[in-house]
């Protein structure tokens, strides 16, 4: 079957979540790749969104943070201060989804600006709760497009933090979570190195070459002596993952 690059990404960030695990989500494709996952082989997957909802089964995908459906099938619904404070901070999430304008080679992502921060080129939406995401989940997984001018070789401002400059920095600073252990994009994936923290690229996806990802990288990636290929997404994913994205529709 044919398939999209974003359903590759879906599909990958899908087959990376384990039952039973507890997943802080986000709209668009985080909630699709959790759903995803929670119908094919994690059952006891427990989502949870930001708007409040905790163990959501809802029967249509959330479109925006406001819908209705999700506090109609969520086994209880708390206030946005709760789910921080009760839920992330203490490190009770195994895996939080995160994207970005910009990622480094440390996997330090940029949401605020583009530019100098005093007199950015573009200004970005900002933080929201992306900060506490990367700094107390026990895992991180990022999903975005690999593009050169979103993966630099320094961003221009550290929004979310990943490894900061090597694998030193998040203990010194006494972040609870491991940091983004995956960075999923539409030619491959991407893990830090387990001694200078810094990306590799550990599987390209079906038709991608290593010389495609390096050109659109912005730092001299380094490539891991196990390199392996995505396995493309079978029929049943396929099948499943489209009919969540339609549910609903005229």
């Amino acid at each position: 079957m044919r398939f999209t690059p974003e359903e590759m990404m879906t599909v990958a960030a899908a087959r990376g979540l384990r039952d039973g695990q507890v997943v802080f989500v986000g709209i668009d494709l985080p909630s699709r790749a959790a759903n995803l996952a929670r119908r094919l082989h994690a059952p006891d997957l427990v989502l949870i969104y930001e708007s409040g909802t905790i163990d959501t089964r809802p029967d249509e995908l959330p479109l925006s943070i406001g819908d209705g459906v999700l506090a109609e099938t969520a086994l209880s619904v708390v206030s946005v201060p709760e789910i921080f404070n009760y839920w992330l901070q203490p490190g009770r999430i195994d895996v939080g989804f995160l994207s970005g304008a910009q990622l480094d080679r440390f996997a330090n992502l940029n949401t605020t600006v583009i530019g100098e921060y005093a007199e950015p080129d573009v200004r970005l939406p900002g933080s929201g709760g992306a900060p506490e995401i990367a700094a107390s989940c026990r895992e991180v997984f990022v999903v975005m497009r690999h593009r050169r001018r979103s993966f630099v070789d320094r961003v221009d401002f550290v929004t979310s933090f990943g490894y900061g400059t090597g694998p030193a920095d998040r203990a010194l600073l006494g972040l609870r979570g491991a940091g983004p252990v995956r960075v999923i994009t539409d030619l491959g994936v991407l893990e830090p190195h387990p001694v200078s923290a810094e990306l590799v690229l550990t599987a390209v996806h079906p038709g991608v070459t290593v010389e495609q990802v390096r050109a659109e990288t912005g730092w001299t990636l380094e490539v891991s002596d196990e390199l392996g290929r995505t396995i493309p997404p079978t029929e049943r994913e396929l099948d499943v993952l489209r009919s969540l994205r339609t549910v609903g529709s005229p």
